[in-house]
């Protein structure tokens, strides 16, 4: 491969600050406008009726699944090829550029297939049936036929961010939700030659965007130069290249899937307060994800700039990176606690104006905003952990705050006890933070053992 790679040098020779600003705050941005996304969503389904609400809160946690593992893999292509390039060992870097694209495609057919083998008795496990199920149906299917073009664009996101680079990806989220405001109520209610399609149309909207933001990101990949179409043999695949692949991708990936697994075990025990509740929680968890979405942008910048500088064996640096992240996601998160409960009530109000959806969801919020230090603390050091290549951990952790405490904590407050929708809350913040401070004492011991 003689193609001169563009280097990501500066990422172990800039300021730390400026870095995670510099790549933060695209992240953010674009992760803002995905939220608004799936909130025009919500609210074209809540034009539609409440029932769509809540099979759009139902197909969520399949569609989370997909998303999740398609996160989860490509955090690990991002972190492969960091490494590689603070090693300046830049064709390895190439290679798993290559690879980790055609590993992703392969992901999505068997995800596709799975997925339509499985919803529709998760979704009768999760008390849908008759007009409901067949609304949530319908909605998941068309997004289970586009799994590849998702897949695809988080391969090639996870090469431009192993440079620093998350406006590309914010350029391809922006552009998503104004294409979205205009195709939805097309698809939704029909226009000229196109046929009224109802909750069908959200979820084509979404492949559609999905298929054209490709185009654009396979371009700004190539220029690059980490990836090329003069041999095809790189993209084929490769023990070596697949096993770090998955030794690297399976416990992020698994950690997504068991958030999945986790919030359709909360679903479960929500949905036993009734369709409103689960329409509330719905509402609410999308309100929520706006003030979480400065953390998140937090953590991508955390994975590229540790992974470069620990592949560099600038130990310091991957220390300052992480303390400076979790200043920073603190005071955002303190802003996020006020603003919350000063306009949380009102913004849940424009999704539907059904009392007693809007009181579930305000509760929910209430409850919930407290748990924003703790998600800072999980974000960061599970970025970390990726970044460093040690990544074990993070399924354990998973399991416990997803799976094992989630399911007790609901049972406990839920089921034994029969207490409010409210309590159910509580026993999940004491949860959270439970698994966040494991996370940092757990991940401050890893980089003592590791940056000596």
């Amino acid at each position: 491969m003689s193609r001169r790679i563009k280097n990501s040098k500066h990422l172990i020779t800039d300021d730390i600050p400026k870095l995670i600003k510099q790549i933060a705050i695209p992240a953010s941005t674009g992760m803002f406008f995905n939220t608004m996304y799936n909130v025009v969503d919500t609210f074209y389904a809540g034009l539609i009726s409440t029932e769509a609400i809540s099979a759009l809160s139902l197909s969520f946690m399949i569609f989370f699944t997909v998303i999740g593992l398609g996160y989860g893999f490509s955090s690990a292509i991002t972190a492969l090829i960091g490494n590689a390039n603070g090693k300046n060992k830049h064709f390895l870097a190439s290679l798993y550029a290559h690879k980790g694209i055609f590993f992703m495609q392969m992901l999505a057919v068997v995800l596709t297939i799975v997925g339509f083998i499985t919803s529709p008795y998760l979704f009768k496990l999760l008390g849908a049936s008759g007009a409901y199920l067949d609304t949530a149906l319908d909605y998941m299917n068309v997004i289970l036929a586009g799994t590849i073009f998702f897949m695809t664009n988080f391969a090639l996101n996870a090469i431009l961010m192993s440079k620093g680079d998350t406006k590309t990806y914010r350029n391809t989220l922006i552009f998503g939700f104004f294409a979205n405001l205009i195709l939805n109520p097309i698809f939704i209610y029909g226009f000229l030659f196109i046929p009224a399609m109802g909750i069908k149309g959200i979820a084509l909207a979404t492949v559609l965007i999905q298929l054209i933001n490709i185009v654009y990101m396979l371009y700004k990949v190539m220029q690059t130069k980490m990836i090329h179409f003069d041999n095809l043999r790189y993209f084929l695949p490769h023990k070596k290249i697949y096993k770090d692949l998955i030794t690297q991708g399976i416990p992020s990936s698994m950690n997504m899937l068991i958030m999945a697994l986790g919030s359709i075990i909360l679903m479960y025990f929500v949905s036993l307060y009734g369709v409103k509740a689960v329409a509330g929680y719905g509402i609410g968890f999308r309100v929520e994800q706006l003030m979480l979405l400065p953390a998140l942008g937090l953590s991508s910048a955390v994975l590229s700039i540790v992974s470069n500088n620990f592949g560099a064996k600038k130990y310091d640096r991957v220390q300052e990176t992480l303390n400076k992240a979790l200043k920073y996601g603190f005071y955002i998160s303190t802003f996020g606690i006020v603003f919350l409960y000063i306009f949380g009530k009102i913004i849940i109000q424009q999704f539907d104006n059904d009392l007693e959806v809007i009181a579930y969801g305000f509760d929910y919020i209430l409850v919930e905003v407290w748990i924003f230090y703790a998600y800072v603390i999980l974000f960061i050091c599970v970025s970390t952990l990726q970044a460093i290549k040690k990544p074990k951990m993070i399924l354990y952790i998973a399991l416990y705050r997803q799976i094992i405490a989630k399911f007790l904590v609901a049972y406990i407050f839920v089921i034994w006890l029969a207490l409010d929708y409210i309590y159910l809350w509580v026993g999940v913040l004491i949860m959270i933070y439970t698994a966040a401070i494991f996370a940092y004492i757990y991940t401050q011991r890893m980089l003592k053992k590791l940056c000596v």
